[in-house]
């Protein structure tokens, strides 16, 4: 059997191959946001399904090509996984419904925010000791959320009555979520394969995602059902692609990439969905980047492995 990519939790040492696969995932998660997006108005839930459900494919393929298959669904913490899944449905489903109400690169940037969110949520429910340095840069990379969100909040402003304030709300809700999704991934990868985390999640999504049928869900055209088959595709490619990231380099040298998505947002935004980008969202967006690769390295200063959680943690 050869070492599989999904299991192999051990850094590597090619940082440039760790960085290619990390960029190229960055690339596909955000083009599956635009295929999202270009769907239109469509239910949130409909959509987790859509990006769960698709996303099994690609991730079924891989695991059959590395000899996984057949032991990818096996676990002693159920409920666990279930736990994930439920976590990580309602942080997709409120992104989701960010895209469809804010210009695409806003919506990247307010996600941002989960980096921070991990910082301040580790502190309060796990009691992990958290200093003055990664205070002072969540603090400072919340008030870079304020800065993007500003315009939105204003009242009487024109994002009250597009429903782009919902967006704004949503948007953080999914990033509160997403944090919450990543610190219950570092207890499950304590125990459990990142193939068996990425997998249970993928197929535990798409059957809550049915849930919420009764609420919402309309008939799509041929063309809506095929840019959201597209986005689920999209999200299992470069969640596979990432976990290979975080294979062949270390996590402080893979993570910051996260944020080359604002720049291939604004280009598709503007060439795509004719967004300009705002003086909020540009100011705002750098002291929020700024902000989480300051906690990055200093993560890695203090030692605190962010990897393992991180390669099967996507971004919404």
């Amino acid at each position: 059997m050869s070492n599989s990519p999904v299991t192999a939790l051990q850094v590597g040492d090619r940082p440039l191959t760790g960085i290619s696969f990390k960029v190229t995932s960055v690339m596909i998660f955000v083009a599956m946001q635009s295929f999202i997006k270009a769907s239109g108005d469509v239910h949130a839930g409909q959509i987790v399904f859509f990006r769960s459900f698709f996303a099994i494919f690609p991730i079924l393929i891989f695991l059959g090509y590395h000899g996984q298959l057949g032991s990818g669904f096996k676990t002693t913490r159920p409920g666990g996984h279930i736990l994930r899944g439920i976590i990580g449905v309602a942080s997709m489903g409120f992104g989701f419904f960010a895209l469809t109400r804010l210009p695409l690169p806003e919506a990247i940037t307010l996600n941002y925010a989960q980096p921070l969110l991990v910082v301040a949520f580790s502190a309060i429910f796990l009691a992990e000791p958290v200093r003055l340095y990664r205070w002072g840069a969540v603090i400072f990379g919340l008030i870079g959320v304020v800065i993007v969100s500003w315009p939105k909040l204003s009242v009487g402003s024109d994002g009250m009555e597009s429903g782009e304030l919902a967006g704004v709300i949503a948007a953080l809700l999914g990033a509160a979520f997403s944090a919450i999704a990543m610190l219950q991934v570092r207890s499950l990868v304590e125990t459990e394969r990142s193939a068996t985390i990425v997998l249970w999640f993928s197929v535990s999504a798409s059957v809550m995602a049915l849930f919420t049928l009764p609420f919402g869900w309309s008939w799509l055209s041929l063309e809506q059902a095929l840019l959201l088959a597209a986005g689920g595709l999209c999200g299992g490619v470069a969640q596979i692609l990432m976990t290979e990231g975080y294979r062949y380099a270390n996590a402080s040298t893979v993570a910051p990439f996260e944020y080359t998505s604002l720049i291939l947002g604004l280009m598709v935004g503007y060439l795509v969905f004719s967004e300009v980008p705002t003086v909020h969202m540009m100011i705002g967006g750098l002291i929020v980047i700024g902000s989480g690769i300051f906690i990055i390295w200093r993560e890695s200063q203090l030692g605190l492995q962010r990897g393992s959680a991180r390669k099967v943690t996507p971004p919404q």
